[in-house]
């Protein structure tokens, strides 16, 4: 079957192990469900992988790519929670948890292969690119804004660096749900469409906000870190989830940490209920992933280009 795959690991120039070919369909096994897949999304995750980072060398080839929608073999369509190892479903009960392309073939193909347990049900209201969209970026966006955040209707969220999938997930989902956001981003395009999606203001980074806010998402890392630390009103939370620009800022804030008695949470991916609630939330409501592009899987390296370059909003389908 074609698919997308790690060859290699390099660090410094992670496309260069990045290969477009034939890799042998999945093997039955028992408890797992082989899924048709019609379309799936690209994550910094998958730069990552590439990069060596929770892909070693003794797991290539390992086709890239964590989350899809597609087809069961009944037909049924169906969305895939990429966590393999969460419950102990269709895996020993000491294996720690995953994500799909770290220890099991990836989505970035005709055919993968996941426990039973992690297949759920499409909405109908849904397409396949945009459901595939859900399961990594716009899941720990719903998981940072819900859980981890614990924001409220009429809480105020600052959202770092619009126009990665995750931030650009948590204005739409944060919009969606009452409350007052405010992102920023480097690229003024970017900041006018990010109001669009429902920011009541957009800034440069590092910008004086009108007012403390009670949360803020961030991905960005070093960049970012201080400005997060600064917009919060005292008792507030910082929920972080990436660090894409380094995880060494040049000013930690401790004082203002300890002082002002903030909250700093740690978030990874989602529930496979969180992902449940996710998907009923976007038919219910009409809330919809925000897409970038959607390219053919054998264009698959057109969009790890965009995705490396930080040259897109919203996120980047590929389609079988």
């Amino acid at each position: 079957m074609f698919a997308a795959y790690a060859a290699r690991i390099d660090r410094d120039q992670p496309l260069s192990g990045l290969v477009l070919g034939e890799r042998p369909a999945p093997e039955a096994r028992p408890g797992w469900v082989t899924v048709n897949v019609k379309a799936a999304s690209l994550n910094h995750h998958d730069l990552w992988s590439l990069r060596g980072v929770g892909l070693g060398e003794d797991k290539l080839p390992m086709i890239l790519g964590c989350d899809a929608a597609g087809t069961d073999q009944d037909g049924n369509e169906v969305v895939l929670h990429s966590v393999i190892g969460q419950s102990g479903h269709g895996v020993g009960p000491d294996e720690p948890r995953s994500i799909l392309t770290e220890r099991y073939q990836g989505t970035f193909a005709e055919q993968v292969t996941v426990p039973a347990w992690n297949v759920l049900r499409k909405p109908a209201e849904l397409s396949f690119e945009e459901a595939a969209c859900l399961p990594t970026a716009w899941l720990t966006a719903y998981r940072m804004l819900f859980t981890n955040a614990g924001v409220r209707p009429g809480d105020s969220v600052l959202v770092q660096g619009a126009g990665g999938g995750v931030a650009t997930a948590a204005i739409v989902l944060g919009k969606a749900a009452g409350l007052r956001v405010f992102a920023t981003s480097r690229d003024g395009a970017k900041r006018k469409r990010a109001v669009e999606l429902g920011a009541v203001e957009a800034y440069e980074p590092g910008a004086r906000l009108p007012q403390r806010v009670d949360a803020v998402i961030e991905t960005v890392g070093a960049a970012t870190w201080s400005h997060s630390v600064k917009s919060l009103r005292p008792g507030g939370t910082l929920v972080i989830s990436g660090a894409t620009s380094g995880d060494r800022p040049a000013h930690a804030e401790l004082t203002r940490i300890f002082f002002l008695e903030l909250k700093v949470v740690g978030s990874t991916m989602g529930s496979k209920d969180e992902l449940e609630d996710l998907l009923a939330f976007c038919a219910a409501t009409g809330v919809r992933p925000v897409i970038d592009e959607v390219l053919p899987l054998d264009r698959a390296r057109e969009g790890f280009e965009k995705l490396e370059a930080g040259d897109l909003f919203g996120k980047v389908v590929l389609t079988v």
